[in-house]
């Protein structure tokens, strides 16, 4: 009898290590297979930028956020601009096919910005830049203010805080880069601890439990979209070292639209009263909950919002090939 249970679980347990590991070599053959082959690079003096774009119509920069690439910018251009313009997604430096530039900073990202729009015949454009994008966001309007129609924030990064909470913040976000550094890693937590990474994340259990299929959808691609993390590392560990651009975001000229909730935790709502208190003429569409997860709960007022915004502020440019 007892013989009888030991091998059962001597089962049990040979089971509960094959199936998970079957389950990783399986998504993670699959998340390769996305990344790979779907976007063009463009040789620029800071290496590799990879980029895609599609749509058509006003031409808007879509820069990612943390964790991110092409396809994450991808997935915020579907959800907040959708076909009705033209949209093109860098991978930001560090992450997938784009290259690490030794000591760069967000001022050369910015550059590359340039490069890769010089590249694509592209004059002038709207910017729109999610979470840790908004720091180069913010600087390419500052250094390239005649090639920015409109600039249009998510949830974005702009100043370092004293507030206590920003302790915790910077901590999820050291906690964030340490599960990015490999594919195993964050492929187990985030499907083994989902509700808790989406905590991680930015969000608060009531957020998250809030969540309507719909929401949790998109919520659930941006996950499983980071995969593969190993080649977006770099760029995660750059993300979360970085200086954010501070009192350099007074420069900006454009027409600035800043979009957050208060109750976000791991970009603090700090971020959007310093950039609308300090870049002129800039307007804040501000949510009571959404957390960091704003985008896909507020996705119809986010989206209404920003077309609006681009297409009141914009002016004729060239297309890419």
């Amino acid at each position: 009898m007892k013989k009888g249970v030991v091998q059962w679980l001597l089962m049990f347990a040979l089971v509960a290590v094959i199936v998970p590991g079957a389950a990783y070599v399986r998504d993670m053959k699959q998340a390769y297979a996305r990344v790979q082959g779907a976007s063009r690079s463009v040789s620029s003096p800071f290496g590799e930028i990879e980029y895609t774009h599609g749509g058509a119509g006003i031409p808007v920069l879509v820069i990612h956020g943390g964790g991110g690439g092409f396809d994450q910018g991808q997935i915020l251009a579907q959800a907040v601009l959708g076909e009705e313009f033209h949209w093109v997604t860098p991978s930001r430096f560090g992450y997938l096919g784009s290259a690490m530039p030794e000591g760069a900073t967000w001022d050369e990202q910015a550059h590359a910005y340039a490069h890769l729009l010089d590249h694509l015949g592209l004059e002038r454009v709207a910017v729109l830049a999610l979470s840790q994008g908004g720091a180069s966001a913010f600087l390419f309007a500052v250094l390239y203010p005649e090639r920015v129609s409109s600039l249009s924030c998510l949830s974005c990064g702009a100043a370092h805080s004293t507030e206590e909470l920003q302790a915790e913040a910077d901590q999820k976000g050291k906690m964030l880069a340490a599960i990015f550094s490999y594919d195993l890693p964050y492929w187990a937590v985030s499907k083994a601890f989902r509700q808790q990474f989406m905590g991680l994340m930015g969000a608060d259990k009531d957020v998250v439990a809030s969540l309507t299929p719909g929401q949790l959808e998109i919520v659930t691609q941006v996950i499983d979209y980071m995969n593969p993390v190993a080649p977006r590392a770099a760029g995660a560990t750059f993300d979360n070292q970085a200086r954010l651009p501070g009192e350099r975001v007074a420069d900006i000229t454009a027409p600035v639209l800043i979009v957050h909730a208060k109750d976000d935790t791991l970009q603090l709502y700090h971020n959007a009263e310093f950039a609308a208190a300090n870049i002129p003429g800039a307007e804040l569409l501000s949510f009571e909950t959404g957390g960091h997860l704003l985008m896909a709960i507020e996705q119809d007022p986010i989206r209404n919002a920003v077309q609006d915004f681009i297409s009141s502020h914009a002016s004729p440019a060239g297309s890419a090939p």
